[in-house]
């Protein structure tokens, strides 16, 4: 602090000084007394002042929390409705205190009743592992009059059980809650020396990423999702939510969302009681799939958390790993259970010598002896002089506290002295210090089976709730609702959302980019907006998608005013937005004859008229572009013609020229994707689908648009060959006996059960597609006697019946197992080339700039023209 003397004499201060001083103390004690946990215990100061006060008021019975509220304000010294929430906090997380009343729900958001009507206890967990007053330093609390713990002695990691949150001055704290029995199973791992992995775990359950969480240091992330279920054509269920959020805030995010139109729902029901469950309503024409998407991209079902461990350790914040949290925690468990065995073994020791002076004092009748002596001195030292002889084999050294004690001993004790008690009660002492000592000297053992004995005991029903998963990225563009009419002034040059009096173009979304193309042949890529300048002469608008190979543009143009004609075809997959793209030429007076976008490929038949001209033996020229290999768009494309040409028309629409798209399966992230990630279904086109089935003998079809979810577990995932029967072999829990059914499946995307019995114990044993397959059948022993095992072909055991038949008895026997033999599948045809090849040729690198300089001359594509 600076300081300065006036002319007087006085000692002046600056307010910087102060400013600078008192600024420090404040953020100290935001950040000690306040804000940030303690590493060792795991709590706040109010949170053990909490803890500490029900301990104080234990006594079996449920307290009321405004009296628990109350006695905590001796030790914290700030309102009680501070304390109350935080108390409220602990209490809805189900582990360390017992709950009477309405505390409010974690789901919903809805909030505890007032102090006075809840009540609350301590649980046998935070009996047993929060508290030990002889292993706890105590301080002074804040007025002097009580006695207040720096740390709660607990022994466990119960800062990542609970997890925590604060902001202090300049920093702040976010840790995750983390399974119970993981953090125990942890800490047995870290004591024996092996490697082990924590990752958060949440009472709303949902589904988490972990795979950015980095150890919860700073600098990492986690995504947490709501589990939304589809429940059916037109329904979706969120039934678990993602950490931080309840109910309410769940609904007001999707409400936002459909207002803005990124999601269009036809109607929202809350049914939340003790179990989550949030009813959300489509419209006919809405894909269910999608909407899960457009639920995670644009409302809270989906949420991003950035843990940071800190932690108060000693006297000052420090920045740690959840993993480092967890080994100071053990290693401070392990250090409390070190000091509570050396406590209890000097006690039982304690217990012994006093034990060991009272049977000397009794049984050699040394009491008599201070029947005639009359001061005090000379009692204690008759006493000491008569069990001088006996006491060679104590632990130490008679003190006159030891001789006081034993003149307290009352006649009737004396009289009722039963020397065999006294050697079972000294043998027993004995066995309980050697047994105290032997866990002394492993420590380390001792802790392990402290932890396996907690597991056990308090574990059950602390299974993990939310399921780690890794996330597909979802692409917002893909799956915003289209909430936006888009307009075009082919004249003026203008296209947007406001030109309602001009052409009508098409509906899209707001976050969509539009593509357009001019007829000089300029390109350009915007975004959405009310109203934005081209230029004249727009021969195409549409909305465009990054990395989309499959439209393909057929184009012809005039390379500058009286240039040559080429023509091409090529793909856009990647621009920079507003900016121009020459994909006739850059030279004055280019212009585009003919022009087409196709959305698969296809390659149509045109034929352009040449102007009439006394060289030229025919004026038409018939284009087919399923010839012309699909190239970059910078290409220069192949010579027409260097004739003047008077038009071009379209003579026959053109099929795809792209092949069927190979579709891989990503278990991972169970998605469909065309980026060879996962296991390859095979090549799909049209009308190919998706076959999946169920363990509940649920069959359905699906398309192979990447869009679609497959979140379930599936028996069977495949591509569905419509004349492949399908194999079934169930155990009917009724009659007690294997069956088995052969089927085809219907082409329609309805749920289709093939499951004939409704009995709780059926259950289907094995699913097969696959021909030429058979099936081993191991018998168990009936009456000790082992039947040999039965091989049988499917395919000539029973023939393709209805969906709905029961099918043929499989077996009578008791069966251990049956082992299915498929044969290796025949590779899949590929009729064609990859979706990037054409049929003339692959696309070149897009975005490359590269230019065609090798053209044919005239004439290459058939016999276009004789010259005279």
């Amino acid at each position: 602090m600076e300081e300065q003397e006036n002319p007087q004499g006085e000692s002046l201060k600056k307010v910087s000084g102060l400013y600078r001083d008192w600024f420090l103390d404040y953020a100290s004690y935001v950040i000690l007394d306040r804000a940030i946990p303690s590493i060792y215990d795991g709590f706040k100061p109010v949170q053990r002042r909490i803890m500490h006060s029900m301990r104080e008021l234990e006594d079996g019975r449920y307290n009321k929390v405004a009296n628990i509220v109350g006695n905590t304000m001796k030790y914290h010294p700030h309102g009680d409705a501070s304390i109350t929430d935080a108390m409220v906090q602990i209490g809805q997380k189900e582990l360390l205190i017992d709950t009477q009343g309405n505390w409010g729900n974690i789901y919903t958001g809805d909030s505890a009743a007032a102090a006075r009507y809840i009540e609350a206890r301590l649980t046998p967990f935070a009996m047993e592992v929060v508290f030990n007053p002889k292993t706890t330093a105590w301080v002074k609390s804040y007025d002097g009059r009580n006695n207040e713990p720096i740390d709660l002695p607990v022994k466990f990691p119960l800062l990542l059980a609970q997890g925590v949150e604060g902001i202090g001055v300049g920093l702040s704290t976010k840790i995750m809650p983390h399974n119970f029995i993981e953090l125990v199973n942890a800490s047995i791992l870290y004591l024996k020396g092996k490697k082990f992995e924590l990752f958060p775990d949440f009472q709303t359950g949902g589904m988490l990423d972990v795979s950015n969480y980095n150890d919860g240091e700073r600098g990492g992330k986690i995504r947490a999702r709501a589990r939304i279920i589809q429940k059916d054509k037109h329904t979706l269920c969120i039934n678990e939510l993602p950490f931080g959020k309840n109910t309410g805030d769940l609904i007001d995010s999707i409400i936002k969302a459909n207002e803005k139109g990124k999601i269009k729902i036809k109607k929202i029901e809350d049914n939340t009681s003790d179990q989550v469950e949030i009813n959300i309503l489509l419209n006919n024409d809405v894909s269910p799939d999608k909407t899960i998407d457009a639920l995670y991209a644009f409302t809270d079902c989906e949420i991003p958390i950035s843990p940071n461990a800190c932690v108060i350790v000693g006297d000052k914040p420090e920045f740690l790993s959840v993993s480092e949290i967890l080994r100071r925690n053990t290693d401070h468990t392990v250090s409390l259970l070190k000091k509570e065995l050396e406590i209890e073994l000097h006690e039982l020791q304690e217990n012994w010598h006093f034990s060991s002076l009272e049977r000397i004092f009794i049984e050699n009748r040394i009491y008599h002896d201070i029947e005639e002596v009359k001061s005090w001195e000379e009692v204690i030292k008759t006493i000491d002089n008569g069990l001088k002889p006996h006491t060679k084999h104590l632990l130490r050294a008679v003190t006159e506290e030891d001789i006081t004690r034993l003149t307290e001993i009352r006649i009737k004790r004396i009289s009722r002295f039963d020397l065999d008690k006294f050697k079972e009660n000294i043998l027993a002492l004995e066995g309980k210090i050697e047994q105290v000592k032997h866990h002394l000297a492993n420590l380390i053992a001792y802790a392990i089976d402290y932890y396996t004995n907690i597991l056990k005991k308090y574990g059950k029903g602390k299974e993990r709730k939310t399921e780690l998963r890794i996330f597909d990225t979802i692409d917002a563009t893909k799956v915003a609702v289209a909430n936006e009419k888009f307009y075009v002034n082919r004249e003026e040059g203008f296209i947007g959302t406001s030109l309602k009096k001009d052409e009508y173009l098409f509906d899209c979304s707001d976050i969509d980019d539009i593509i357009t193309f001019q007829k000089d042949g300029t390109m350009k890529v915007v975004k959405v907006e009310a109203k934005t300048f081209i230029g004249k002469n727009i021969e195409h608008v549409a909305v465009w998608k990054k990395n989309d190979k499959r439209t393909v543009y057929n184009m012809i143009y005039r390379e500058g005013r009286d240039g040559p004609y080429y023509m091409k075809r090529f793909s856009v997959t990647g621009v920079t937005r507003n900016t121009d793209y020459k994909l006739a030429s850059d030279k004055k007076g280019s212009e585009m004859l003919y022009f087409s976008a196709n959305p698969n490929g296809e390659a149509e038949l045109v034929t352009v008229l040449l102007k009439p001209n006394a060289r030229i033996r025919k004026n038409k020229i018939d284009i087919d572009f399923s010839e012309l290999a699909i190239k970059g768009r910078d290409s220069k494309g192949n010579l027409v013609t260097k004739y003047a040409v008077k038009k071009v028309d379209l003579k026959e629409e053109g099929l795809s020229t792209l092949a069927p798209r190979k579709i891989w399966f990503d278990d991972t992230v169970r998605r469909l994707n065309a980026d060879s990630r996962g296991t390859l279904l095979g090549t799909f086109k049209g009308d190919d689908k998706i076959l999946t089935i169920n363990s509940q003998g649920e069959a359905k079809l699906v398309t192979f648009d990447l869009s679609n979810r497959f979140d379930d577990e599936y028996l069977i995932l495949e591509k569905w060959n419509p004349e492949q029967p399908i194999t079934c072999i169930y155990f009917d829990g009724e009659k007690g006996i294997y069956f088995i059914k052969r089927f085809l499946l219907e082409n329609n995307t309805n749920v289709q059960n093939f499951m004939p019995s409704e009995h709780p114990k059926s259950f289907i044993e094995n699913v097969i597609v696959a021909n030429n397959s058979t099936a081993e059948i191991i018998f168990a022993k009936d009456k000790g006697k082992e039947k040999e095992p039965e091989i049988i072909n499917i395919d000539e055991f029973i023939g393709v019946k209805g969906i709905k038949a029961i099918g043929n008895q499989f077996v009578k026997e008791k069966v251990k197992a049956i082992n299915i033999s498929i044969p290796e599948p025949e590779e899949e045809i590929n009729p064609g080339y990859d979706e990037a090849e054409s049929t003339e040729g692959s696309i070149s690198s897009i975005d490359s700039g590269e230019k065609d300089e090798d053209f044919p001359e005239e004439g290459t594509i058939g016999s276009l023209f004789d010259e005279e």
